[in-house]
């Protein structure tokens, strides 16, 4: 008898633990290591306080395109299954994901759940991005986390009125040479961010190559001109060791202008490594910069808790707090949103000179893959090759 009873004993337990156990949500991300950390150690945390019935579980899958393609092939694997449920809950991707998808299926929704628009976050998202990554059309697919811009970074000790334009900077560099220092296109995207602002002000086809497409050879056979022109202005410029080696040169005060990553900017700023009186100027009609995407799982287990896990990050307040105090990110959704959620002195920081509008008119996305692959060919070929 009484081992009856300890078996319905220990089945209530049971029972009552089936009923009272967390979620579990799993979370995959892409991205550098502080990708990891931030999932862990800040918004896993608040957003378990918030929900105390979930547990966020991450897997971190490592930087650039290689961390995204892990993403890519695990939710394809679990398609190929033919699994009821897949694993990942939601996950975090580069724009690049979103091309795979599209290339290997033709519809994103073979992967992916067009959910963004359930979001209360939603009626924040004013940026292109979410509408279009590297010519997919993706909206509702994605959710923009944060977003990384390339601006040019100036010492005003030297430069008190720096160029606004692409053409007042070409006369600068004539007139200071030396004094502008970029990466090219080797060691960081920087200079690669430069390289493609530079083809979109020479051509005037930003929304073809960037956009729209389609990709066309004769279009790439007509650059010769374009990075010509760059291979002289080149004459004039230093160029350096990566992202980190132009932030160096600039901080030492060997060149006085060059493409940043601004938040790699401000980091170095906070951290003592960079003159805290440098500034930044977004030159017309642009730079590229990427974002980074929440996407969720066609059929992922837990959908409804991953619109909320979601829409906490994505919520004027974590995105204050979280990417703009803490990680000096343009935010994913309008920064007009965000400015009673941050600290006047990190909001007046990271919008001092470069304001939200600005951003959205001149924040400019990477060219479409062919494209991209195309311009850094043609640089190796007109520019260095000479």
């Amino acid at each position: 008898m009484w081992r009856k009873l300890l078996l319905l004993g220990m089945a209530f337990l049971l029972f009552g633990a089936i009923l009272h156990a967390k979620v579990t949500l799993l979370y995959m991300t892409a991205g550098d290591i502080n990708m990891l950390a931030l999932a862990q150690n800040v918004i896993g945390p608040m957003f378990s306080e918030r929900y105390p019935e979930v547990d966020l579980r991450t897997i971190h899958t490592g930087p650039g395109d290689a961390g995204s393609r892990l993403i890519f092939e695990k939710l394809r694997a679990e398609k190929a299954a033919g699994k009821e449920t897949w694993d990942v809950d939601v996950a975090m991707v580069h724009q690049i994901f979103l091309s795979w998808v599209k290339d290997e299926y033709g519809d994103l929704n073979e992967l992916l759940l067009q959910y963004a628009q359930d979001l209360e976050t939603w009626k924040y998202v004013t940026s292109p991005h979410a509408k279009y990554a590297l010519g997919v059309p993706v909206q509702g697919y994605v959710m923009p986390m944060f977003h990384s811009q390339t601006a040019i970074a100036y010492n005003p000790k030297y430069v008190p009125e720096p160029p606004r334009t692409f053409d007042e900077l070409v006369e600068w560099v004539k007139a200071h040479p030396g004094k502008f220092g970029y990466n090219g296109i080797k060691g960081g995207m920087s200079g690669v961010s430069f390289v493609n602002a530079w083809v979109y002000w020479k051509t005037g086809k930003y929304e073809k190559y960037a956009i729209t497409g389609p990709f066309e050879e004769e279009e790439v056979a007509n650059w010769e001109p374009v990075f010509k022109e760059l291979e002289e202005f080149n004459k004039y410029v230093t160029i350096t060791a990566g992202n980190v080696g132009t932030l160096d040169a600039l901080n030492r005060g060997e060149i006085w202008m060059g493409p940043v990553w601004v938040d790699m900017f401000y980091t170095f700023m906070l951290t003592g490594k960079m003159d805290p009186n440098m500034r930044l100027v977004l030159p017309a009609p642009g730079m590229p910069g990427q974002p980074m995407y929440f996407v969720i799982p066609a059929k992922a287990r837990n959908v409804e808790w991953a619109k909320k896990f979601v829409e906490f990050v994505t919520s004027p307040e974590v995105q204050g707090k979280v990417i703009v105090e803490m990680y000096n990110w343009y935010p994913g959704i309008d920064g007009t949103y965000v400015k009673d959620y941050v600290s006047p002195e990190a909001y007046e920081r990271l919008y001092r000179d470069i304001t939200p509008k600005e951003l959205q008119e001149k924040g400019l996305a990477f060219p479409l893959s062919p494209y991209f692959k195309a311009v850094l060919e043609s640089y190796e070929k007109w520019v260095i090759g000479g």
